[in-house]
């Protein structure tokens, strides 16, 4: 038996047909507990329903072990759907341990906002007229002015989605990495992007923010008209994401380099 057998779980589930029905069916089965009294929570639903789950732990202060399904499109983040031998699945499941990022962002106005993200933060010109952005490592100056669509800082776990899109790289779980990924870049006209340790912190200043607007988004948290941006990752509170033995996010990820 692994440390997740015999645990008390919660059931989770999207609003969609899909996700309402296998609920539906797991409940017919199963026994489980309130997500207040869960010492592990069974998701049903696609990715973005696997990011809010993770956001709304990390908002009320206490992180449990999250096994997903999938009800959704694409899955990525989530174990295939089956309707019996869940608990014996949990029991073998492989853990995955994903440290969230935390932005911190002040706006034109001067209020500071922070939010976390699983998968990336990027920061994104409101306007028709190009970005222009300062961009910082541990406080030194690497791009004075970076003009662009956009610019994200994406976790291993995120480096797949919209870091991916943005033509920037694959980064294995165990790599202790972030990517760091212009968004359409104008100037300078030949860089696409770095790979920075994750113990360093990396800061954004929007210049001329007034005229050039630039919003900040954490996952799926909006934050406008952002004058600073710094971001780095917070381990104090680490999320454990469940997987079959034979279907693990880490197998996925290598297996997205080989993708065309």
């Amino acid at each position: 038996m692994s440390e997740w057998a015999n645990r008390p779980m919660a059931l989770v589930a999207s609003s969609t047909a899909n996700g309402q029905e296998a609920e539906a069916l797991l409940r017919s089965h199963y026994e489980f507990v309130p997500i207040e009294e869960a010492d592990l929570i069974v998701a049903l639903g696609g990715d973005g329903f696997m990011l809010y789950t993770l956001h709304r732990m990390l908002n009320r202060g206490r992180v449990c072990p999250v096994f997903g399904m999938n009800r959704g499109t694409v899955g990525f983040l989530m174990n295939e759907w089956r309707e019996h031998g869940l608990v014996e699945r949990v029991a073998r499941a492989r853990a995955f341990t994903v440290a969230p990022l935390e932005m911190t962002a002040e706006t034109v106005s001067g209020a500071i906002i922070k939010h976390h993200a699983i998968n990336e933060v990027s920061l994104l010109r409101e306007t028709r007229q190009t970005a222009k952005i300062e961009v910082t490592v541990n406080n030194r100056v690497v791009l004075p002015e970076l003009t662009c669509d956009g610019v994200l800082v994406a976790t291993p776990a995120g480096s797949t989605a919209y870091n991916l899109s943005a033509q920037g790289p694959i980064l294995p779980l165990s790599s202790k990495l972030v990517a760091l990924t212009p968004i359409s870049p104008f100037r300078p006209r030949r860089w696409r992007g770095a790979l920075i340790p994750d113990s360093l912190n990396i800061g954004f200043r929007v210049l001329d923010a007034v005229k050039r607007p630039v919003s900040a988004v954490a996952d799926q948290h909006e934050v406008r008209d952002v004058a600073t941006v710094e971001v780095c990752v917070d381990r104090t509170d680490t999320l454990t994401l469940l997987f079959d033995p034979e279907h693990s996010l880490d197998d996925r990820i290598a297996a997205e380099q080989f993708t065309v």
